[in-house]
């Protein structure tokens, strides 16, 4: 089967994490008979550069003829002084707004490897798992097209005060809770939805639509949080976590806590999900898929950046968009075995890095380790 990728490289370390993900699926491919056609695109602070815009009409439209994309990272500080309608991240909101993806998906688990990476004490970890069971497994699924991000804007006349609206419809809420609640059927059955909903009007209608939608779920434990007490909770009982659904805002803050106490935000991926495709090629839906880290130019170019939450994410693209579960699963087999090897990038050094115990590798080491694991049949 062929599929068509659109390849968004980007800014800063995307290039970096990007080139060993496409080498992965390339591998995966080669050993399930696809291909994967990439059709490289502009996107973020390099498009400002060449084409004096951060989303180029052509780019979107490409990226609209392809099955799903595949995104590194935008944006750094050579672009922070540009207006806001021309900085690199409304490249992103542009890609998601056109490709009508609006249920971001982030899974955050504490892999056994990476315990010693993790600023969390064992009974914490074990707090709300029930049977002394260690460590965490929650997935975020985050609006994506609503809310804050994609609301009215501006500056007074004087420009002495500015405003970002929050607004949400109805369809906005019920399609992402939605899919949501899907997720939850096909993992431990518990929902829980985070909002401000003692302050926020917006948060009250999220709640509202939750508590109609969760009578079509019955079998589903669905609970309710405010999200300072969520992401308190957090950090002290992340066991308790199964599914958090939450609006475009909540969602953006709170999975990038969770990335800290995996280990590292350079170890979680994403996938950013639209309605079935009409693609005959596609099994699944349409997708966005990227790590959920930044550009961190300060480590661009130097085979510094960790390439396993790129990597993660060409997998979830596997399973999500193309409906290839065996192939998804080799590459996150193929990634915990170059763990269990010992290896890790300096994000997701731990204790055993003083001990000999583990080694301390570059991005395309890690990246071969992960091929290698692929063709060998790991």
């Amino acid at each position: 089967m062929n599929y068509s990728i659109a390849l968004v490289p980007g800014d800063g370390i995307g290039p970096d994490v990007i080139a060993p993900a496409a080498e992965v699926l390339d591998a995966a491919g080669d050993k399930f008979g696809h291909v994967f056609n990439y059709v490289e695109l502009e996107a973020g602070g390099r498009a400002i550069d060449h084409a004096g815009e951060p989303l180029p009409p052509e780019t979107l439209e490409a990226a609209k003829q392809c099955d799903a994309l595949l995104l590194g990272a935008v944006g750094g500080p050579k672009w922070e002084t540009l207006p806001g309608n021309l900085r690199p991240e409304r490249a992103l909101l542009g890609l998601r707004a056109g490709l009508e993806v609006y249920a971001n998906l982030r899974p955050a688990a504490l892999l056994p490897q990476l315990r010693s990476a993790c600023p969390l004490k064992d009974e914490v970890l074990a707090a709300g798992n029930g049977g002394g069971k260690t460590g965490f497994d929650l997935l975020i699924v985050r609006e994506l097209t609503g809310g804050i991000y994609f609301g009215k804007r501006g500056r007074s006349g004087n420009g002495d005060s500015a405003f970002d609206t929050e607004t949400y419809s109805k369809e906005e809420i019920d399609r992402v809770l939605r899919t949501a609640y899907a997720a939850a059927e096909g993992r431990r059955k518990k929902l829980c939805m985070v909002d401000k909903a003692n302050v926020l009007e917006s948060s009250r209608l999220w709640r509202e639509l939750t508590q109609a939608v969760s009578r079509e779920y019955p079998h589903i434990e669905t609970s309710y949080m405010y999200v300072d007490n969520c992401s308190m909770q957090l950090v002290r009982s992340p066991g308790q976590f199964d599914v958090i659904v939450t609006s475009n805002l909540f969602g953006d803050i709170l999975s990038d806590e969770a990335s800290a106490i995996t280990g590292s935000i350079g170890m979680l991926a994403s996938a950013s999900l639209g309605a079935p495709s009409s693609s005959p090629a596609q099994k699944g839906r349409r997708g966005i898929y990227e790590p959920i880290h930044g550009s961190a130019p300060d480590i661009a170019g130097r085979d510094i950046a960790n390439p396993l939450a790129a990597i993660l994410s060409a997998a979830l693209m596997l399973r999500y968009s193309f409906g290839l579960e065996r192939e998804a699963l080799t590459i996150e087999a193929a990634v915990n075995a170059a763990l269990d090897a010992g290896l890790r990038t300096r994000d997701i050094a731990g204790r055993g890095a003083d001990t000999g115990a583990e080694k301390i590798v570059g991005t395309r080491e890690m990246g071969n380790a992960v091929l290698n694991a692929v063709l060998s049949g790991a």
